[in-house]
């Protein structure tokens, strides 16, 4: 396979650590990524290689982690994928939901993005200590809230119905019924499953005459975003800010953040935004490589991984 045309380095092939690296195709066309790691992992198996460690910025298909309805739970499905493939350990960065990590048989190393963000909110947002930390659903709430902790402000949370729920999503079977259904069955009564209703946006916190930072790990597509910044504004907002590790910003993304309230978007270089940024000067970009290095450097020397995870809360 040319390396250089798939997309991935090689730091180490024929050591006792080989290090491969999802690069630039993840955004592009992510089952390809995919099905190129997994080739080179098994590559450097049958090679003998002791030790391969993925390094993986953005783990993809991280969001589908949970079972919706009778969905399948596809981000343990590429973890026995990776296992099996040959690779041995994972490098990656702000997993979705942290309890990704017991999907895998190996060690994985979570790394965190926030004190890279939070030196950003310090150093580039002016009158940073007027500013409020708003979790734009009650699910954020507990990121939001390690945001706000170090960085002494206050705490808001958006909740009502321009939050759109994961759980809430089809997947086109309709199962359970959403009516009874006594077909075939007479004697069988199923309780009536209620839809649910969620009340009107709320924000639960003062906003008014701050700076609002909006912080989350993903931000793909914007449209929840757009209306939290725009409930933000009426309720007294003068400038709202976006943080998050991931910045997919599939679609039409940047166009909508070019029209919307919202000031700036801060998202790191886990994933490619090169283009997004030419479409839309709003978008910022904060560099994490220097984390992902030494997390590389260590596992090559056998050292501590310890030292990258310290001051860092649960939450995170």
């Amino acid at each position: 396979m040319n390396v250089a045309k798939s997309g991935y380095r090689v730091f180490s092939a024929n050591s006792s650590v080989a290090c491969t690296e999802l690069a630039k195709k993840i955004t592009e066309d992510v089952n390809t990524a995919i099905m190129e790691l997994l080739v080179m992992a098994y590559a450097l198996k049958t090679s003998c290689a002791k030790n391969i460690i993925g390094v993986i910025p953005y783990f993809p298909y991280s969001k589908q982690c949970k079972m919706r309805k009778r969905g399948s739970i596809v981000c343990k499905l590429l973890a026995s994928m990776l296992a099996k493939a040959g690779l041995t350990h994972i490098i990656t960065m702000d997993l979705h939901q942290k309890e990704i990590q017991g999907f895998f048989s190996f060690p994985v190393d979570n790394l965190r993005a926030s004190p890279f963000l939070l030196q950003y909110i310090q150093e580039e947002i002016p009158d940073y200590r007027n500013a409020i930390i708003v979790a734009k659903s009650p699910s954020a709430a507990k990121r939001a809230q390690s945001y706000a902790e170090r960085l002494r402000l206050g705490l808001a949370v958006m909740h009502g119905e321009a939050q759109c729920s994961e759980s809430d999503m089809a997947d086109g079977r309709h199962s359970p019924p959403c009516v009874r259904n006594t077909t075939g069955h007479p004697g069988l009564e199923l309780p009536l499953m209620m839809a649910k209703e969620k009340p009107p946006i709320t924000v639960v916190g003062d906003v008014g005459g701050r700076i609002a930072i909006i912080v989350d790990d993903i931000i793909d597509d914007v449209e929840d975003f757009v209306a939290a910044a725009e409930i933000l504004k009426e309720r007294g907002a003068y400038k709202i800010y976006i943080m998050a590790t991931h910045g997919l910003l599939s679609a039409d993304a940047p166009r909508l953040i070019e029209e919307s309230a919202i000031d700036e978007v801060v998202v790191t270089n886990t994933v490619p935004h090169e283009v997004q940024k030419l479409q839309c000067p709003k978008i910022k970009t904060v560099d994490v490589s220097m984390i992902l290095a030494e997390a590389i450097r260590r596992i090559h020397n056998g050292e501590s991984m310890a030292y990258l995870f310290r001051n860092i809360t649960v939450d995170d």
